[in-house]
């Protein structure tokens, strides 16, 4: 699997290209802004787009669809759970003082314990609630695609509207879970490693501290 991380938009969210090498098929993860340069992106590696996937519907991590969409009218997976959010992400982002185009509707819903594929590759889906109510992560073997749920050193924001903290320090733990040796790739800043996050992430330490309490 490849995995070409392109930091778009004046929040420098993180958009993946996942390309699996044995059939040149790709996903796109979170198109969040500038879509010519995510469609060169794609032009440039010569795979063919299978789908889009969002972890959530936040305007940062969907700003690009319409303008990928125009190019390839691909199936795009969401929780449906995300969809008040979706509808509101033009007026969500102009009070951000940011314009972005109506994000068609997704066509494909998700959910806990699905399994969905680029080319050969399989990831499972996990609902990861707190930064969004529809929140998802996506995962396998190696590497686990985070969105706005856990980051280098920090956690998802949850000072907004459908925000939690407490369900959100619950699916961090459930990602920190998924074990050490996983790569994550979060929808800001930089990848990191679930090992790194368990030992040395503040938020994660507190997190699981609390857990041990509650039991």
């Amino acid at each position: 699997m490849k995995i070409e991380v392109l930091t778009v938009g004046p929040l420098e969210e993180n958009c993946y290209l996942v390309i699996d090498e044995s059939t040149n098929r790709a996903v796109l993860i979170d198109p969040g802004d500038e879509p010519e340069r995510i469609l060169a992106a794609l032009h440039a590696s010569g795979a063919t787009l299978e789908s889009i996937w969002l972890t959530h519907a936040h305007f940062d991590h969907l700003g690009a669809l319409a303008g990928v969409l125009r190019e390839h009218p691909v199936p795009v997976f969401m929780h449906p759970l995300e969809l008040p959010l979706h509808e509101r992400a033009v007026d969500m982002a102009l009070r951000y003082g940011f314009v972005i185009e109506e994000p068609p509707l997704a066509d494909r819903e998700l959910a806990e314990g699905d399994r969905i594929s680029v080319g050969s590759q399989t990831l499972s889906v996990m609902h990861v609630p707190g930064h969004a109510p529809g929140h998802v992560a996506f995962y396998t073997d190696g590497v686990v695609f985070g969105g706005d749920c856990l980051f280098a050193g920090s956690i998802g924001n949850t000072a907004i509207e459908y925000g939690d903290r407490e369900t959100l320090d619950a699916s961090v733990a459930r990602i920190i879970a998924l074990g050490d040796e996983l790569t994550l790739y979060p929808g800001h800043g930089p990848a990191t490693t679930i090992a790194r996050e368990r030992l040395t992430n503040p938020f994660v330490i507190g997190t699981a501290r609390l857990v041990r309490l509650k039991r």
